[in-house]
């Protein structure tokens, strides 16, 4: 007696539970509206329950005898970026189930409607793409500038170097060799230097003579 008393308790229990608890049904699907061909994770309450997307069928899962409340969705995918979802999982099974998508953390929320079809927002980039050949991108070298800047100067130099005089051509080039040679830059401003003091001391000192009224 006791044991069909307990059998038929369970049974009841069973009976109860599956009329208050839902199932939760979707699909996953590219912007273009063709189905997710990735399998792909999708969570519960964050992680109390898992499952994965069924390729056969659309990349479609399903969550079995969900209690009734307010429970959280979230796709787990590498490769692409899915919205999270609220579901509101009434009481006795006496009404629809109520979807609130959430693009973004912190985003506004859009209510859907049944059945469930979840679209990609954005795909995941990994790695910096690489970047493609320019010609100003070599402009903006600096040693190609360096380089430009001495060939225009070897162009023009000699251009300038024409309209000069035989005496300003000498002292050009006699300062360009010097430019070449530090030692003789060092010399030859010690001997200006030293020039400078001789001429000075051989200068006469000037008397002065005072004149009484």
């Amino acid at each position: 007696m006791m044991l069909k008393a307990l059998a038929t308790f369970f049974v009841c229990a069973g009976y109860l539970v599956a009329a208050e608890s839902a199932s939760i049904r979707g699909r996953l699907q590219y912007p273009d509206k063709s189905p997710f061909n990735i399998t792909t994770k999708v969570t519960l309450n964050h992680g109390e329950r898992t499952t994965y997307c069924k390729l056969h069928d659309g990349c479609s899962f399903e969550f079995f005898d969900v209690p009734p409340g307010v429970h959280q969705l979230d796709v787990i995918s590498t490769t692409h970026h899915f919205p999270q979802v609220k579901i509101q999982v009434p009481p006795d099974n006496s009404g629809e189930l109520k979807f609130v998508e959430y693009a973004y953390a912190g985003a506004n929320k859009n209510a859907l409607k049944p059945p469930l079809e979840l679209t990609a927002y954005a795909t995941f980039d990994y790695f910096e793409q690489r970047r493609r050949f320019s010609v100003w991108f070599i402009l903006k070298n600096p040693m190609v500038l360096m380089m430009a800047f001495s060939v225009g100067l070897m162009f023009f130099m000699p251009k300038m170097m024409e309209g000069l005089d035989p005496e300003e051509k000498a002292q050009m080039k006699k300062q360009m060799e010097m430019q070449q040679d530090p030692s003789k830059m060092l010399s030859s401003l010690w001997e200006g230097f030293s020039g400078q003091e001789a001429e000075a001391g051989n200068k006469p000192l000037e008397s002065t003579k005072t004149i009484k009224k």
